[in-house]
């Protein structure tokens, strides 16, 4: 068991009885123990299989490749309409977990099989994200505008695409397309600091992202 992940089950406020549960399952399975991104995380010979944590109305799961897994029992679940990687098993109980401790271990020796041999999600291409009508409409009469987009990563370009379609209502996405002009003419990625230095210098620390 890791130091860091034992505080962290310490200063659990909620599904300590869920996340323990899963935590011991887990560590039957042979995986070893770490702390990632402020959670448990679980690896198989320095690679990332799954990793554990708790939200407002579930705790889960998280395979890191889970779109890979064959899911005989279709419980894996797609955190985000846009996630390429990473399926979730959900749970809002003990007995829950309890009940499917089988299906789970099993998940997880199929993710470390899958892992070992070297399986790799295929990503999907700039061109096959959801590109906004408003945004084409936007590019039309703004040439600069355009021209900067094409300039960005294709992740930069991604991240804004998601942002930008996540909208529900046209008005509110050309809000957002407009809001994000100047960012997208000066080179940033919808996460970067607009000080420039996100990425590129040390002594950022982030506190200027998205303003």
């Amino acid at each position: 068991m890791n130091e860091k992940v034992n505080t962290f089950f310490e200063n659990l406020d909620n599904w300590h009885q869920e996340l323990t549960e899963l935590r011991k399952l887990i560590l039957t399975t042979g995986l070893e123990e770490a702390y990632k991104w402020k959670v448990p995380c679980y690896t198989d010979r320095g690679k990332n299989i799954v990793l554990i944590h708790g939200f407002k109305e579930y705790c889960a799961i998280m395979f890191m490749n889970g779109a890979l897994l064959s899911d005989p029992h279709q419980i894996l679940v797609q955190p985000t309409e846009n996630s390429q990687y990473g399926r979730q098993l959900r749970f809002t109980s003990l007995k829950e977990i309890q009940g499917q401790e089988a299906e789970i271990k099993a998940y997880i020796y199929e993710a470390i099989e899958l892992e070992r041999e070297g399986k790799k999600v295929e990503k999907k291409a700039l061109e096959d994200y959801s590109f906004p009508e408003e945004l084409k409409e936007v590019f039309e009469t703004d040439p600069a505008y355009q021209l900067a987009f094409s300039k960005l990563t294709p992740g930069r370009q991604k991240g804004y695409l998601f942002h930008f379609s996540g909208a529900k209502q046209a008005k509110t996405k050309l809000a957002r397309i407009e809001k994000n002009r100047t960012r997208i003419i000066n080179g940033f990625g919808l996460q970067d600091c607009i000080c420039g230095l996100s990425k590129r210098m040390p002594n950022c620390d982030g506190s200027h992202k998205r303003t």
